[in-house]
C-alpha cells in the first residue's frame, strides 16, 4: 500500500519548491524604479507650479503699485470723480511736491489751496475793468462782482480753516464735510451771480470776465466733487471718516 502511494507521488514537485512561484527580483526592481520616477516627476511638477504662481504674484505686485504708495496714481483716483480731471490733476500736482501722505484728505486740502490762490489772483479783476470802461450797466455789475468775489474768498477760507487741525484731532468729520460743501457751493454761486449780472446789463466785458474766472470755477467744481465723494474715496484708501 505504501509502495502504491510512492508511485503516485513520483514526479510531482511541491508547489513551495516551484521556482516560478517566487517573485522575480528584476521585475520588482523595475516596478519600484517606475514608482519612484513617477513620484519624483509629480513632485517636480508640483514644485514648479507653486514657484510659477509665486513669481507671477510677485510680478503682479511689482507692476501694480498700490494707490497708497504712489502719489500720482492716488491723485488720478481722486481726480477721476471730478468733471475736470485734467485741471484737478494739474492744479494739485503743482502743490504736491512735498506732500507727506498721498490720500484724499491731503488732495482735498491742496485742491482748496489751489482754488483760493486762483480766486485771489482774479479778485482784483472787477476793479481793474471798472477803470477801463465807460458803460454804466457794466460798472454797476462789476461793483457787485467785487463784493461777490470777496464773499467767495471768505467762504473758501472758512473751508480751509476746517482742515487746519491740531495733533490728535480728526482732519475730516461728516459735519466738516457738510459745512465745506455748503461754503464751496456758495462760492460757486457768487461767481455765477457775477456773470449773470454782467449778462443782464448787456456788458461787452462778459466774455472776458467769463474766460478769466473759468479756471477758478473749475477748481471750485473739483473741490466740491472731491468733498461729495469723500466717503467712498476714503474707503478706497482704507481710511475711515469720524
Amino acid at each position: 500500500m505504501e509502495s502504491i502511494n510512492l508511485v503516485k507521488g513520483y514526479g510531482k514537485v511541491n508547489p513551495s519548491e516551484d521556482p516560478s512561484s517566487f517573485p522575480n527580483p528584476r521585475a520588482a526592481h523595475k516596478r519600484r524604479l517606475t514608482i519612484a520616477l513617477s513620484l519624483t516627476l509629480f513632485l517636480t511638477l508640483l514644485i514648479c507650479a507653486f514657484v510659477g504662481a509665486f513669481i507671477h504674484a510677485s510680478n503682479s505686485d511689482d507692476h501694480t503699485p498700490s494707490p497708497l504708495s504712489n502719489s500720482a496714481d492716488s491723485l488720478k483716483i481722486v481726480c477721476a470723480v471730478t468733471q475736470h480731471p485734467g485741471s484737478c490733476f494739474d492744479s494739485i500736482s503743482s502743490l504736491n511736491s512735498t506732500s507727506p501722505k498721498p490720500d484724499p484728505e491731503q488732495f482735498l486740502n491742496l485742491s482748496l489751496q489751489a482754488t483760493v490762490r486762483e480766486l485771489t489772483n482774479i479778485s482784483s479783476l472787477p476793479k481793474t475793468l471798472i477803470s477801463k470802461i465807460n458803460h454804466p450797466g457794466t460798472v454797476s455789475a462789476l461793483k457787485d462782482c467785487i463784493s461777490l468775489f470777496d464773499d467767495a474768498l471768505s467762504q473758501l477760507n472758512q473751508s480751509a480753516e476746517l482742515l487746519n487741525v491740531g495733533t490728535g484731532e480728526s482732519t475730516l468729520t461728516v459735519m466738516k464735510v457738510k459745512n465745506m460743501q455748503t461754503w464751496v457751493s456758495a462760492a460757486m454761486t457768487d461767481q455765477d451771480t457775477c456773470l449773470e449780472g454782467l449778462d443782464e446789463m448787456g456788458s461787452p466785458l462778459l466774455g472776458e470776465v467769463k474766460a478769466r474766472v473759468q479756471k477758478a470755477k473749475e477748481y471750485m467744481s473739483n473741490t466740491l466733487a472731491i468733498l461729495s465723494n469723500m466717503p467712498n474715496l476714503l474707503k478706497k484708501f482704507g481710511i475711515s471718516m469720524h
